[in-house]
């Protein structure tokens, strides 16, 4: 068994090489064992080798004496929705690799109330032998949980406040391409449709959107449509990314000091809460509505734990992952969809005026391998000591006019830079300070 497959939130590799059948089968057993699952929804992604991935799953779910119902093919909210929401449910199997390469597979894997079983905790157990054993009983059926979560998420707008809008969605061959239809349905909204149907070749472009060249399509339709935005969903759909009226990029960050400003306006001085690489500009906007940030380390996970520990009413990060502590503190593609079509339709000015509004300095990140740099907390903490430090996820350094972070990356053995100040050529000389300073003696 390759442990290495075994990640920080879930289970995930080439499948036919670093993830097998066996791997699959005792990470099931980890599971029921964990959760003492009785009832368990599982849920695919249209990927090539997720039906073989599916059948190992039920067929081990059935072994183990439980009741599985197969959701289908459906984006990764709709296997959250049944965990969170469906009290039958005591654990919930997502088989995805989210917006990993098309040779990728993997788990994502939930137990009641939105609980997360992240694939240290299915290692620990498998290694333990912490497993569960044969037992009669078991059985499938297909359930159709699509109406029910499909008006949760639309449950979250205003949806008479919608104003017509034209709104280019790719979906990359995946996910987006079977919900963006039924979710809209009915609503004044016109989608322009790209790469919607289902092929786990991603022939349209690769499950990143953030893949060099990824959006060039996107863009092009934007400006060939006169579109009032557009928006791209990963594999899976946790997470979601957006483009002006113009084709230009919004960083996530961006996106969520947007959804920020909505936000506060149904709950008055809230809490925010942004990871530490967002930009400063999520902060000043949030203050500025009268609302509160507290930071959280970079993951999913730690803006959940950030948010139920503060109070906070929505998180977000620079990768594009959006919480609402109204949707349980789960990540979301679909709601922060909704909630910008919503805001779009407040506005009377266009997308990219909203944009200029908040979007106040420039961001970037780059990486290097870890080995090439050693002792880099040291170095930075000792090469800026005039500034003021935290240590909440690597080291970041703030002054007045610019910071700067350099962490460890959770899950490959690369070091992240950030570097924003008030212009690009200015975060760009930054990066080179910082790159000089770890590179000195």
């Amino acid at each position: 068994m390759n442990t290495g497959v075994f990640k920080s939130y879930d289970i995930r590799g080439i499948f036919g090489k670093d993830l097998n059948e066996e791997t699959i089968r005792s990470a099931v057993r980890a599971i029921v064992a964990l959760s003492h699952a009785r009832m368990v929804s599982v849920g695919r992604d249209c990927r090539l080798s997720s039906p073989d991935i599916h059948g190992f799953v039920t067929d081990e779910l059935m072994q183990l004496g439980v009741t599985v119902h197969d959701i289908g093919l459906v984006p990764v909210e709709t296997l959250y929705y049944t965990s969170a929401y469906l009290s039958d449910y005591d654990a919930a199997l997502m088989i995805t690799a989210s917006h990993n390469p098309a040779e990728y597979n993997g788990l994502k894997m939930m137990g009641k109330n939105g609980t997360w079983f992240r694939g240290a905790d299915i290692l620990a157990a498998i290694e333990s032998g912490n497993l569960a054993r044969p037992k009669e009983g078991g059985s499938i059926a297909e359930v159709d949980h699509r109406t029910p979560y499909l008006d949760h998420v639309r449950s979250f707008i205003d949806i008479a406040a919608l104003k017509p809008l034209k709104i280019v969605v790719d979906a990359g061959n995946g996910m987006a391409g079977k919900t963006i239809p039924l979710l809209t349905e009915g609503l004044p909204i016109q989608i322009i449709p790209l790469a919607f149907d289902l092929d786990g070749n991603f022939p349209s472009r690769p499950p990143n959107p953030l893949a060099p060249g990824a959006l060039d399509k996107l863009r092009d339709c934007i400006r060939e449509q006169s579109a009032d935005g557009g928006v791209a969903f990963d594999a899976d759909c946790d997470r979601v990314f957006f483009m002006d009226e113009t084709g230009e990029f919004i960083p996530a960050d961006i996106t969520l000091a947007l959804l920020a400003q909505e936000v506060l306006r149904e709950h008055p001085g809230a809490t925010i809460v942004p990871n530490i690489l967002c930009s400063r500009a999520v902060t000043e906007v949030v203050a500025e509505l009268g609302g509160k940030t507290v930071r959280s380390p970079v993951g999913y996970i730690n803006v959940r734990s950030v948010m139920q520990e503060h109070g906070g009413v929505l998180g977000g990060e620079t990768s594009a992952h959006y919480v609402f502590a109204e949707n349980k503190f789960l990540d979301s593609g679909f709601v922060p969809f909704m909630k910008m079509m919503e805001q779009l339709s407040h506005s009377l000015i266009p997308l990219s005026a909203l944009v200029k509004g908040v979007k106040r300095y420039e961001r970037i990140t780059i990486n290097v391998p870890r080995d090439e740099y050693p002792k880099a907390a040291e170095k930075i903490q000792k090469a800026f000591s005039d500034g003021k430090q935290d240590m909440l996820d690597g080291v970041t350094v703030n002054y007045p006019d610019w910071w700067l972070n350099v962490r460890l990356s959770n899950t490959e053995p690369i070091l992240y830079i950030t570097t924003e100040a008030a212009t690009k050529d200015a975060a760009e000389e930054k990066r080179r300070i910082v790159l000089d300073a770890l590179r000195s003696n």
